[in-house]
């Protein structure tokens, strides 16, 4: 073999191995798009829907469809503002990068140092605990730890109360060495941008980073919006049916920096092109928004999730990690950095591949509207990347339809042995009372119209009818039915048959993590005379 061929074989080589997942690329144009979005809404119920792709630095399909709320009829396009929830924890850390740059904090500072009344569940992690432990998911504590405080929404707890509720929560790993995702420890990111910055997290998200991007419709929170037209209502679809909900909101903004932004599919194109240019942008990417050093740092791993020396032979993923606000893991040799987002009604999801100068967003205002969210965009960039073709769509129909049937025969077993059961045995007397967690607060169990009810103080959805289950089991109906988040609450008695205390759990295995019933421990408050 002579030097040149060996350099040809060499130089083939490389080009194959830098490039393996374009060889069968056939990336799908608009018209594509457009008819994979109608197959959407053909087989699964949806009100709209927002798509936009941006390539080499340009914006190629940035598009609505369907309608912004089912009541007023008002059609989705690309400005149509959707709540993106967790896809606002990206801004955060960019944030949090920005102040880096600036000097005004570490990512290795202790919280505590900005933050003194901040304390976890133990003194040692209270003084070790760091900015970039509020970002990665790998506090102790487990999945959703504390959301209740938050979910539904229409509770009156405060960012003072977040900092105060980890010292009472019960860790689930050791500190550092487990990924379980939490939206509280954001909600103290966001007040770490407040007290480094003297503005509030929204205010310097909208100064610091939407403004200077043109991101101009978009916002921190759902409270800043000034103009509401063109603001896609969240929707359920129960049966088949379609039903609008009320926004999601919390009155003092306090869970911005976990889920709060608002945006549309044209904003986040510019928002998806800066990080795809190592965070410049303007005309001529002559502005820097974030340091290549710190912008780097957001997107490398932090926490693994998941490693396989045998991937599967679609998508030959072998990583799975976390970094700052974002999803990483590896596809056909190239790197796919993404994040969803969901609140009641609204799913979305932003992704980039930086080796293919890609991007994608996806937003969505159904749950789950045949999770468009994820088929759409992980259509698009299988496409992108040369996999070989798979039906999203169906399988997330089936998946959907397999999830449904499970939820509604465990539930239907539950409402049916409440109807069957007799609880003339049982003394009402017994379990009326205020009952309290040290991170929730207090619930009272009252009598109404001789009916056992439960009532939260301070979270006044989670109010609903008891009845009697089993054993000393009772099963709640919520009045709020917005998601499915019913639950069993437990007693525990005393010698004399008078309950104790309360544990909880949801009652249906689609249940969201937030709603962490299972976190609490109620006591029963006693009176000392």
């Amino acid at each position: 073999m002579t030097r040149s061929t060996m350099f040809c074989l060499m130089l083939l080589a490389f080009v194959l191995m830098g490039q393996p997942f374009q060889i069968d690329a056939q990336p799908l144009t608009s018209k594509q798009i457009d008819s994979l979005v109608s197959k959407s809404f053909e087989n699964m119920p949806a009100a709209g829907i927002a798509v936009a792709v941006v390539k080499n630095g340009k914006v190629i399909h940035s598009k609505g469809y369907g309608v912004a709320t089912i009541k007023g009829k008002e059609k989705v396009d690309e400005n149509t503002l959707f709540a993106i929830a967790s896809n606002s924890k990206s801004f955060t850390t960019a944030a949090l990068a920005i102040l880096v740059d600036e000097g005004k904090l570490s990512w290795t500072d202790k919280v505590v140092d900005y933050i003194p009344e901040f304390k976890m569940y133990d003194p040692y992690i209270t003084a070790n605990f760091n900015i970039q432990d509020l970002l990665t998911h790998r506090s102790g504590l487990g999945l959703g730890a504390g959301d209740l405080m938050f979910f539904p929404d229409g509770s009156d707890f405060t960012v003072k109360d977040v900092l105060k509720s980890f010292q009472f929560q019960k860790p689930v790993s050791a500190f550092r060495t487990k990924f379980d995702y939490d939206n509280l420890l954001y909600v103290v990111a966001g007040e770490v941008v407040a007290r480094a910055s003297g503005m509030s997290w929204s205010d310097f998200v909208e100064k610091r980073i939407m403004k200077p991007l043109g991101m101009n419709r978009s916002v921190g929170v759902y409270q800043n919006l000034a103009d509401k037209k063109n603001t896609a209502a969240p929707h359920s679809a129960v049966k088949g049916e379609l039903k609008q909900l009320e926004p999601y909101t919390k009155s003092d903004g306090s869970l911005g920096a976990a889920g709060g932004i608002y945006s549309s599919v044209n904003d986040l194109s510019k928002w998806l092109l800066m990080h795809l240019n190592d965070a410049k942008y303007g005309d001529k990417l002559q502005s820097q928004l974030i340091t290549p050093t710190n912008h780097r740092e957001m997107l490398r791993p932090h926490t693994f999730l998941g490693f396989t020396v045998k991937p599967d032979p679609r998508s030959k993923r072998h990583l799975n990690a976390y970094g700052l606000g974002w999803g990483i893991e590896d596809q056909l040799g190239a790197i796919v950095i993404s994040h969803t987002g969901g609140l009641p009604g609204m799913l979305s999801r932003t992704a980039m591949v930086p080796e293919l100068n890609l991007g994608v967003v996806v937003l969505t205002n159904t749950d789950p509207g045949g999770y468009a969210f994820q088929t759409i965009s992980g259509a698009i960039i299988d496409s992108y990347l040369g996999k070989p073709a798979m039906d999203w769509i169906s399988r997330a129909k089936k998946n959907i339809q397999e999830s449904e049937n499970e939820g509604d025969s465990v539930t239907t077993a539950v409402w049916n042995t409440v109807k069957a059961a007799s609880s003339s045995h049982l003394k009402p007397e017994n379990f009326i009372g205020t009952y309290r967690d040290k991170w929730f607060g207090d619930v009272k169990i009252a009598l109404r119209d001789g009916q056992l009810w439960f009532s939260a103080v301070r979270s006044p959805k989670l109010n609903g009818k008891m009845s009697f289950y089993k054993s000393n089991t009772f099963a709640i109906k919520w009045d709020y039915q917005d998601m499915p988040c019913d639950a069993f609450a437990s007693f525990a008695l005393d010698e004399e048959g008078k309950a104790t205390s309360i544990k909880m759990r949801g009652i249906s295995p689609n249940i969201d993590f937030s709603f962490d019933f299972q976190d609490l421990d109620l006591q029963r408050v006693v009176n000392k005379h």
